[in-house]
């Protein structure tokens, strides 16, 4: 007989932790069982080079509760990683954190009495007291108020990884079929309704940060292509008084000389400076147009966002739900024309 769905289920993107995995299992389940509702946990390796896919695997056969393990085939990013997990949860109430123990796993039971009490569709965590380098906040303090200007989802803190939602939520996530989707905006802009509640913070324990300052940059500029096209008005606007403080320049340049006013080399030195200040701003143009235009590419070549290699610790084929297997996360054999076989070739 098949069992029945879990009411809470825990998504983790996992990229070498495993100096964290046993701890973050243990203190999962501690939190978990009190709450008093079925759950269940999947772990999402995301192309991991040390042992965590060994732990993770090992902890699924050790443990009685249900444990999902999805192995990616290489490393796709954290919120890929997450949609995997997405596309593979039974719960009606989705919660996501990070592996690095940062995020405290005993936070998870406020964000689900949160949830259920207030009857919102979405509950984001934002930190306390947070146990980063000074850098690191005033980073983050920055991106966030850039982010809530240019997406209009006004969160707290974009960069928190403890959230809760509906799972209606989560299906609308994982059918948007974003190659680069930022999910808690995402998600933000999909709710009917969103809060946000204080969690704690913890200094990471075990292993080293998988973001650099140059995988901050584009994870900044992954939510700002993904969610707005302001960045380009408020460039076209620059671009209109650039050329007409040039305009003006020019004026003044030629109307100069009738009244006396002025020498040549002044003249030439303020065109200098303008012709400048306007090939700055063809440049910074053509960088977001570039943006867009990649994603656009990236669309329209419809590859696989993510490849699963295996599945271990529980069926593929969940009661209710399509076989993963058939979607365009794994690659179909083409026929010699290129088009892709039919189910009865």
């Amino acid at each position: 007989m098949p069992q029945a769905p879990p009411v809470i289920s825990v998504v983790i993107p996992i990229h070498n932790e495993e100096g964290n995995l046993r701890e973050l299992h243990r203190r999962l389940l501690a939190a978990l069982t009190p709450i008093g509702r079925s759950f269940e946990i999947v772990y999402v390796d995301d192309g991991s080079s040390d042992r965590s896919l060994a732990i993770l695997r090992e902890l699924a056969a050790n443990t009685a509760q249900p444990i999902v393990v999805v192995e990616l085939y290489r490393n796709y990013g954290q919120f890929r990683a997450l949609v995997a997990g997405f596309e593979r949860v039974r719960g009606e109430i989705v919660v996501t954190l990070d592996a690095d123990l940062q995020n405290p796993p005993e936070e998870i039971p406020r964000l689900v009495a949160r949830l259920e009490e207030g009857g919102y569709d979405v509950v984001n965590g934002w930190r306390r007291n947070r146990q980063d380098s000074f850098f690191r906040r005033l980073a983050s303090r920055l991106a966030n108020r850039i982010a809530a200007t240019l997406t209009g989802v006004r969160m707290r803190d974009y960069g928190c990884m403890l959230h809760a939602y509906r799972r209606e939520v989560v299906r609308q996530v994982a059918a948007c079929n974003e190659h680069s989707p930022y999910i808690p905006t995402l998600a933000n802009a999909l709710a009917r309704s969103a809060t946000e509640i204080e969690v704690a913070h913890a200094p990471r324990k075990s292993g080293q940060s998988n973001y650099s300052l140059l995988k901050l940059i584009h994870l900044q500029y992954d939510m700002v292509t993904s969610f707005s096209v302001l960045p380009l008005c408020w460039l076209s606007l620059l671009g209109l008084v650039v050329c007409g403080l040039a305009v003006f320049a020019g004026g003044a340049v030629l109307l100069a000389p009738l009244f006396g006013i002025g020498t040549g080399l002044s003249a030439v030195h303020a065109l200098v400076v303008f012709l400048f200040l306007l090939i700055g701003v063809l440049f910074l143009s053509l960088g977001f147009v570039g943006e867009y235009v990649g994603r656009i590419y990236n669309e329209v070549r419809k590859r696989p966002r993510f490849v699963v290699r295996r599945q271990h610790g529980a069926e593929e084929r969940r009661e209710g739900l399509p076989d993963r297997r058939e979607k365009s996360e794994t690659l179909r054999p083409t026929r010699d024309d290129g088009r892709p076989h039919d189910r009865q070739d």
